[in-house]
């Protein structure tokens, strides 16, 4: 009986073990998505509600990707925690928190489904995460969010579309600018055998992104092309860790310049601005992302030829031992010489 109840207690322990590693887990999705809602609002456009760059739907897609779909309660209480002080009604509230948590569930199942890697390696990944990820998914939230803002009185019929544009435009930049880093975050380590004048290059990348952003966006003269070479810099040799970042840094940047209506977003409608600031961030987003998983899919392609070469003069050398071994350098390909 002694052993019995020892195993029972020590079942039990094991059970409250995992049940409060959960809740720990689920407060720490609700409060990443409250603070990212918080930055959020600081840009609002729409009724106090409606931003530009909506960063907890990027948050709760890679909480998803990282701790499965048992997330969706902390998705759906940082939604409650958000939207109840400044929503028109409790039936509005209620319905802008359900489709703030099945838009990303809804993400996450189409992107599972078509086997997405979160380390985003390949073109394909990138390719989904934009168009079932970002630009699909969160169709479910600005349709459900708009019309309960429209039913309740508080948004005026001539505004919808106006307000349903700004919400899932700002809700698939929150995916799009948000997840890769939240994803590049999660597999980060410190770096180690890195030369001095990478580690500046590093440090000086996304600086000069910042720098050449500030004054692109702060000018009357449209001068928004000069952050592309920062972009393509950072993936080129930095790959998604470098890309992610910088493209971050553009985004939040460029959506500041809009909410202030300074530089080339100055002197026009709300709906003209949010077309060129949407049509300039997601131009961004999508150059940082392909190419950066077009080089890294090439660099593992490149060196899967390489083992494959390797291999083969191995293969040689064991059916002509009378030949001498070439050097480790000889076996590689061109490219790495």
């Amino acid at each position: 009986m002694a052993a019995v109840a020892r195993d029972t207690g020590i079942r039990r322990n094991g059970g409250l073990r995992r049940n409060g590693a959960t809740a720990l887990r689920l407060a720490a999705v609700a409060a990443l998505y409250y603070a990212g809602a918080r930055i959020g609002l600081l840009q609002e456009l729409v009724r106090g509600q409606v931003t530009p760059l909506w960063p907890p739907t990027g948050i709760a897609l890679a909480c998803l990707l990282t701790l499965g779909p048992m997330a969706w309660p902390g998705i759906a209480l940082g939604a409650v925690a958000v939207n109840a002080p400044i929503g028109p009604s409790p039936p509005a509230v209620l319905a802008i928190v359900a489709g703030n948590t099945l838009a990303p569930v809804c993400s996450y199942l189409l992107l599972r489904r078509v086997g997405f890697r979160p380390a985003v390696d390949r073109l394909r990944d990138a390719l989904v995460l934009v168009f079932l990820g970002a630009l699909a998914g969160m169709l479910i939230s600005a349709t459900v969010g708009t019309a309960a803002l429209l039913l309740s009185g508080a948004l005026a019929a001539g505004d919808f579309w106006t307000a349903w544009s700004v919400w899932w435009t700002g809700d698939a930049m929150g995916v799009l600018v948000i997840t890769p880093v939240l994803l590049v975050l999660r597999r980060a380590r410190l770096p180690r055998g890195v030369g001095p004048y990478r580690l500046l290059e590093a440090v000086a990348l996304p600086l000069g992104t910042a720098a050449v952003t500030l004054v692109a966006t702060r000018t009357e003269v449209s001068l928004l092309f000069l952050v592309f070479p920062f972009l393509i810099w950072a993936a080129l040799r930095f790959q998604l860790a470098g890309a992610a970042p910088c493209s971050l840094i553009v985004t939040v940047l460029a959506v500041a310049s809009t909410a202030e209506g300074t530089g080339p977003f100055s002197d026009h409608s709300l709906a003209a601005r949010m077309v060129t600031l949407q049509a300039f961030n997601g131009s961004t987003a999508l150059t940082a992302l392909l190419l950066s998983a077009i080089i890294t899919e090439r660099n593992a392609t490149r060196r899967q030829i390489e083992r494959v070469c390797a291999q083969l003069a191995d293969v040689v050398f064991r059916l002509t031992p009378d030949e001498p071994r070439p050097p480790e350098g000889d076996r590689r390909s061109p490219d790495r010489r």
